[in-house]
């Protein structure tokens, strides 16, 4: 799946000159807690979240200084801080150049990116402009949805599955860290092979399975010694369709 896919396109935002006052009542009103900030045109140039709020002088949670930290970091930061913490504008105390996504970016590289860098929002920009936003809870009614529509396992298939298992395992061409699926007579085949001709041998080993309608092959190839790897035909063809 895709950023596009699953992107909220009615974004809420704000501007570079709005009031945190403004920011904070739009952040309250409708229940989130980030917004972008958009120039006149449209253009992403920062994100305001809650965690903007947590050191101003209005709470008494301004940063503590004292002279060591004065010393390494020099007054050029405490002046940064001072405008953070007293800051009446939104481009005053935004975070600017936030991480985006494209439209068209994978899921995994979404997830990764909010991982990676502790974020739980991600405005998704085309050409520099703001076209949607992703957030956690995004994901969530994602995982939630496909769960609800992928059907649970007949007998059948925990049979498929275990012959597959049985005929596939064992063998010196098994894909390491092997995963079947099945769902009624699809076949899911997932791991990572060191050489083409395996694919071909767990294809078949799988499609020989009584009850089989059809298999996808979702198997990664990879390198050992370079550590480079390729996604499958199947998933790099539906990565094109999706382009």
């Amino acid at each position: 799946m895709y950023a596009h896919q699953i992107m909220a396109r009615k974004v809420l935002s704000t501007t570079p000159d709005s009031t945190i006052l403004d920011a904070a009542n739009i952040m309250l009103q409708h229940r989130v807690s980030g917004l972008p900030v958009v120039d006149h045109d449209g253009t992403l140039v920062g994100i305001i979240t809650e965690g903007d709020f947590l050191h101003r002088s209005e709470l008494g949670t301004g940063r503590k200084r004292n002279w060591l930290m004065t010393f390494i970091l020099g007054p050029g930061k405490w002046a940064e801080d001072y405008v953070l913490e007293h800051g009446r504008k939104v481009s005053e105390i935004m975070t600017r150049a936030p991480f985006t996504v494209a439209e068209d970016a994978p899921l995994t590289t979404v997830v990764e990116l909010m991982e990676k860098n502790n974020v739980k929002r991600l405005p998704v920009v085309r050409g520099g402009k703001l076209v949607g936003i992703i957030t956690r809870s995004n994901l969530l009614r994602t995982v939630a949805r496909l769960a609800r529509d992928i059907p649970a396992p007949t007998e059948n298939d925990d049979q498929i599955r275990r012959r597959i298992l049985d005929e596939i395992e064992g063998n010196a061409w098994c894909p390491l860290g092997l995963s079947v699926i099945v769902r009624g007579g699809i076949v899911h085949l997932s791991g990572l092979i060191t050489e083409s001709r395996f694919r071909k041998a767990a294809i078949v080993a799988a499609e020989n399975v009584p009850g089989v309608i059809e298999v996808h092959d979702h198997l990664c190839w990879g390198d050992s010694f370079s550590g480079f790897y390729l996604k499958s035909p199947d998933d790099q063809g539906l990565e094109k369709q999706a382009h």
